[in-house]
């Protein structure tokens, strides 16, 4: 019996860890997908009244894959040029640096240095051309996901719910509520803070002359747009803008234009207002919410912006649980026998 129960273990175990290898490279795509499936759920309600249930996913599923399928492609491209453009750049960069009159220790190293950099940097460029399948295999995924998260919404919730021990029914509605309350402030603020970095951004663009107005509100679309896409934000744009100074030998305008989209575009508002706002929507700490932001990318990427304050949330929720337990464990009266009559006063 004992060696059944080990070899059942064993397989079980085997069965998980094979499992997570499996899903483990789409982690992302499948957790943007439930995301943004939750983001969309409110407008899915509307049309499923009027289209029906699978219709309305459909519809928005369509609608997320011809932006989210343009945009992906135009990043593509665009990170594509960009890695190439850099690699070129640094090439041109170690050639000059090599032609100047500095001491010989300082231009051998100079010279082993860029053998071992530019070589990976060719390597690192080139990765993009392969990676493009990778991608769309993710985006396929992502899609997939937000689709059946929207169709089958109310069966996931019904299943949650039934799901939830009797026992310590209260304690998990309280989880799922404060899940729900957090991830529904975060959703909303970086909603609302995109909006604010693409007319700051328009703003920065018409302040430093970085172009003209049509340009500039141009600039501002793709940096609300950009700030949904992970790893690109608003700060490309603002990058752009003070490599053409730079370039152009205008370096007061680059510094500016640098110091302007770092601190109010991207990425300073991700962890300075963006916690704030979360923290007052949620009734957290402010440092709770910026810890689990910076702590949560840290460690899992541009999810943990969102997973990280979740988490120490319900690490909260489970501590006052805890708290209330032991509480009521002290306070419990100890059970005492009361006399039956009034106690013998001694004679005098």
């Amino acid at each position: 019996m004992k060696g059944t129960t080990i070899i059942w273990a064993a397989v079980i175990l085997l069965i998980l860890y094979l499992s997570w290898r499996v899903v483990a490279p789409l982690v992302g795509p499948i957790f943007f997908g439930l995301v943004l499936a939750y983001a969309a759920y409110p407008l899915h309600v509307r049309l499923k009244r009027r289209f029906g249930n699978q219709a309305s996913g459909v519809i928005l599923t369509l609608g997320m894959l011809l932006v989210g399928g343009a945009l992906t492609f135009e990043l593509l491209l665009m990170s594509a040029r960009v890695a190439a453009s850099f690699y070129h750049n640094v090439e041109d960069f170690f050639t000059w640096l090599l032609t100047q009159p500095l001491p010989q220790n300082v231009l051998d190293f100079i010279g082993n240095f860029s053998n071992q950099l530019i070589p990976k940097l060719a390597d690192y460029a080139s990765s993009y051309a392969f990676s493009i399948p990778r991608y769309l295999i993710q985006l396929l995924v992502f899609l997939l996901v937000f689709y059946y998260a929207l169709v089958y919404a109310d069966e996931i919730k019904s299943y949650i719910s039934r799901s939830l021990p009797t026992e310590n029914r209260r304690l998990g509605e309280e989880i799922l509520s404060n899940v729900n309350k957090t991830l529904k402030a975060l959703v909303r603020v970086w909603l609302l803070l995109n909006i604010a970095k693409g007319i700051l951004m328009t703003v920065g663009f018409l302040i430093f002359g970085v172009s003209d107005l049509y340009t500039a509100v141009v600039a501002g679309f793709l940096t609300f747009i950009f700030s949904f896409v992970p790893l690109f934000e608003g700060w490309m744009l603002w990058l752009i803008a003070a490599a053409y100074f730079a370039k152009e030998g205008m370096y007061l305008r680059a510094i500016g234009i640098s110091l302007y989209g770092a601190f109010l575009v991207s990425p300073m508002p991700d962890y300075t207002i963006r916690p704030v706002l979360v923290a007052k929507d949620t009734n957290l700490d402010e440092t709770l919410v910026f810890i689990g932001m910076v702590g949560g990318a840290w460690t899992m990427g541009v999810k943990g912006i969102l997973i990280g304050p979740i988490v120490l949330n319900l690490m909260l929720t489970l501590l006052k649980e805890w708290k209330m337990i032991i509480g009521r464990k002290r306070g419990s009266p100890r059970q005492t026998v009361a006399p039956s009559g009034p106690s013998p006063h001694p004679e005098g």
